[in-house]
């Protein structure tokens, strides 16, 4: 039952007409702490059509209210300018232990997409360099973001927006023409590639010539030059194998893998369009689109020389992705020191007059920083991912030696553990905070981490198999007070759920999953919930509903929940 429009509808009826249910259930607030009710209305709006302090409208409301007691509102409460509403405990429980029961998984799912299709650019990374933890972000946001999305009733296409085109390539294939090794990189591409990357750029430094070498060889890419276009394929090719594997680890999945080269055909119709519409202005020789009517710098489209660039591919993306998916919305997952060019990537398109340009969403988040300062694979000062998930699942593996020997299945939970680790400790940060790189930070097995909400999984499923749990006996006669707490995080799923989609930040989940396991846990501190009595199933259905609440609020943030740990 949505008790919030219930409370709206009653406060609507005593309030004659000052204001609209609509806008009551606006205005209902949850109060902070437990003692003070369960839903609250601030009477601070009416004070001025009233005539009346809100502390007096408070107290008068509350004294009408009082003959509307029923079975799911228990009382009314005036305190400081608010009337506080307490529900029904007991009632108020057994539905929703008996709505959690029912829908189990599908529990907080919300029809809010009706099916419509959101595009998701996330991941993203370079070929021919390592996957880094400066990936990490947009990988595991991006796809949290797609869960969610799912969960609220849209359909998502996951991007991957590989960076395979560009000077860095002339570079790399002048690098390796001058001092690689087949054998080498054959052997292990991804390292081999990122030593010649960084030495030439050290080279550059006392041998400039090498950047217009790097520009030459690029140069002969755009052309079509055979030998560089079968170095640049090798080097993708080699790059994706490396990839996949982190990707497989994680457990994520894209469905397209549409780079930057994929675009190389599709810019040229997106000038002329620009061209028709007499949008280019020519500054310098070179081609942009004036934004000043957006108070933002002009859009370079193309150079004194006649190359596209970044902007230009991606206006060309943008319109595929809507003829492709026709998308209501179209998320790119991309670093904050992005947002001036989706905010002039946007900006172009509506003076294409694509209405879909509404729907372009700009997710930024912060940096991934090393002692204090951004990661960069040019100098040398990155750290690779694939190395911390497996020093993670190395730790996790060897935790479970040490706590439970004898757990099957040991390799597997440790992935999940391990995995889940990383994931969950970048996802509890909100997205826009810089996150300070530490393998010591991230692989906590206590406090606000994954592997806490894990294990509080795993002990609500010890407690149902050792108390023999069946389910489907809906019988809840319980006071319901120390459940309350526990019933009240249970409640604040939905609603959780559209906020996460509202503001596109999982860490709304990720907390919320850290505040149910908290709720849990001090439920089972205090209660014998394995205690043979008249509630003790009443018990295990709500340490059951916690169970599935935890798995599903880890499933949409990528994070697998072990059974046993």
């Amino acid at each position: 039952m949505d008790y919030v429009k219930l409370y709206a509808e009653l406060l609507a009826a005593e309030l004659e007409g000052a204001l609209s249910c609509s806008e009551i259930e606006r205005l209902i607030e949850k109060p902070k702490f437990l003692h003070q009710g369960d839903l609250a209305f601030p009477c601070f709006q009416l004070a001025k059509s009233m005539r009346k302090p809100p502390v007096v409208i408070a107290e008068e409301l509350n004294a009408r209210l009082q003959s509307s007691v029923n079975d799911s509102m228990e009382r009314f409460e005036a305190a400081g300018g608010y009337v506080n509403g307490f529900l029904n405990k007991a009632k108020v429980t057994e539905e929703l232990l008996i709505e959690i029961g029912q829908k189990r998984n599908h529990y907080g799912d919300l029809d809010l997409g009706g099916n419509q299709i959101v595009t998701i650019d996330l991941s993203s990374p370079n070929i021919a360099k390592p996957f880094s933890m400066g990936h990490l972000r947009s990988t595991v946001i991006g796809n949290s973001l797609s869960l969610i999305y799912e969960k609220a009733g849209y359909k998502t296409v996951k991007i991957n927006h590989l960076g395979d085109w560009g000077t860095q390539f002339g570079k790399l294939i002048t690098a390796y023409k001058l001092w690689g090794s087949e054998e080498k990189v054959k052997k292990n591409p991804i390292q081999e590639l990122l030593v010649l990357y960084i030495k030439f750029h050290d080279e550059a430094k006392s041998q400039p010539e090498l950047e217009q070498e790097g520009r030459n060889w690029f140069r002969r890419l755009e052309n079509g030059d055979v030998e560089a276009l079968k170095l640049w394929k090798w080097f993708k090719d080699e790059s994706l194998k490396e990839f996949k594997k982190i990707y497989e680890l994680m457990g994520i999945e894209f469905d397209s893998y549409a780079g930057e080269a994929f675009y190389n055909d599709k810019m040229d119709s997106i000038v002329k369009m620009l061209k028709d519409r007499e949008l280019l202005v020519d500054s310098d020789g070179a081609l942009v689109v004036s934004l000043e009517e957006h108070e933002l710098p002009p859009c370079l489209i193309k150079k004194s020389d006649g190359a596209t660039l970044y902007a230009t591919r991606d206006l060309a993306a943008a319109k595929y992705r809507f003829d492709s998916y026709s998308f209501v919305k179209s998320l790119y997952v991309v670093g904050n020191e992005q947002s001036l060019h989706f905010k002039q990537l946007k900006a172009v398109l509506a003076k294409l007059d694509f209405p879909w340009a509404a729907g372009i969403v700009h997710v930024p988040f912060g940096m991934m920083l090393k002692d204090g300062k951004k990661m960069s694979t040019r100098k040398g000062k990155v750290v690779l991912l694939e190395d911390v998930l497996n020093d993670s699942i190395q730790l996790a593996e060897k935790n479970i030696e040490e706590k439970n020997p004898h757990l099957e299945n040991k390799t597997e939970i440790a992935k999940m553990v391990g995995t889940g680790a990383i994931v969950f400790h970048d996802l509890k940060n909100f997205r826009m905070n810089d996150i300070e790189f530490s393998l010591e930070e991230m692989l906590k097995v206590e406090g606000e981490t994954g592997p806490y909400v894990q294990y509080t999984n795993a002990r609500t499923q010890s407690l149902l198999k050792k108390g023999g749990f069946k389910g489907g006996n809906e019988d809840f006669k319980w006071a319901a007070i120390a459940e309350w707490p526990v019933i009240t995080e249970l409640q604040n799923f939905p609603e959780t759920i559209k906020r996460a989609i509202d503001k596109n930040d999982p860490s709304l989940i990720a907390k919320y999953v850290l505040d149910l396991s908290q709720a849990f846990n001090k439920y089972y501190g205090e209660v014998r919930i394995l205690e043979e009595n008249a509630e003790k199933n009443a018990r295990l259905q709500l340490v059951h509903c916690v169970s599935i609440v935890l798995e599903e609020g880890l499933r949409i943030l990528g994070v697998k929940a072990p059974k046993e740990m």
